[in-house]
């Protein structure tokens, strides 16, 4: 894998991190922002690209998510032995906070994975007319795509895919799992629909943190410094402290 950094055991955050990109993201372009950030706090971090299409660069996440969780099943393994630790947490923006439960309930991921932080996560699916919004914020991506590509139509609430990932509860036992979601998000809508229930499970609305945070879908994930702050906390819930306005 390629890694931003390599720690052993001993270090103040031994578990690796690995980035989860979203709809029509990738692993550079997503994580501008949080991945130094992580970097810069001890952090171990790992990201990669999944759901490609043929002919299609820079645009992600577009392929049928239950094959896109074995991709990351693949990563999680080159990771774990690139770094020789037990197990990683995920941190994954709009689909990438999604497509790692597939992984978790079905491949076996629950074993290898600590925790699970999804920033914006489609978690319950939304509206195509939501995801196609997505489209103003990736110049070109409408040129070379259709709308209806397997990646889009699995997000659709009642999809056959989303059926079964949330037939029988949200989550899997053993994994931390957070969630942190904005009131202005324009694509996942409604945004409590991001929401998880079950044991383990933080919910967090960051209008509830700093009510003029005014980050939308894609900003929450690639700039908000609350919703980092957010995610820092949710990796190591031991030293924890409290996110504000400021921080």
């Amino acid at each position: 894998p390629s890694e931003m950094c390599i720690r052993d055991s001993s270090s103040a955050h031994p578990r690796p991190v690995v980035l989860v990109h979203g709809t029509f993201g990738n692993s550079v372009d997503n994580w501008l922002g949080l991945a130094p950030y992580l970097v810069a706090r001890g952090y171990c971090v790992f990201s990669f690209d999944y759901g490609q299409l043929p002919g299609v660069p820079l645009f992600h996440g577009l392929g049928p998510i239950a094959d896109s969780a074995k991709q990351l099943a693949a990563y999680v393994d080159r990771v774990l032995a690139a770094t020789g630790t037990p197990k990683a947490d995920l941190v994954g923006h709009s689909q990438g906070g999604m497509m790692p439960r597939q992984y978790l309930k079905f491949l076996g991921g629950a074993a290898k994975v600590g925790a699970l932080v999804g920033i914006a996560p489609d978690n319950h699916g939304t509206t195509l007319s939501g995801l196609t919004k997505l489209l103003d914020y990736f110049p070109g991506a409408a040129d070379v795509i259709g709308h209806f590509t397997p990646g889009l139509t699995d997000q659709v609430a009642g999809s056959d895919f989303l059926n079964r990932l949330n037939a029988g509860g949200d989550t899997v036992p053993g994994v931390r799992y957070t969630v942190i979601a904005s009131k202005y998000d324009e694509v996942v809508t409604p945004y409590r629909s991001q929401f998880l229930n079950g044991p383990g499970v933080h919910n967090v609305l960051l209008q509830d943190l700093c009510p003029v945070d005014l980050s939308e879908h894609v900003a929450i994930g690639l700039a908000d410094r609350l919703a980092f702050h957010e995610t820092a906390n949710a990796l190591d819930p031991a030293h924890a402290t409290p996110t504000t306005c400021f921080s």
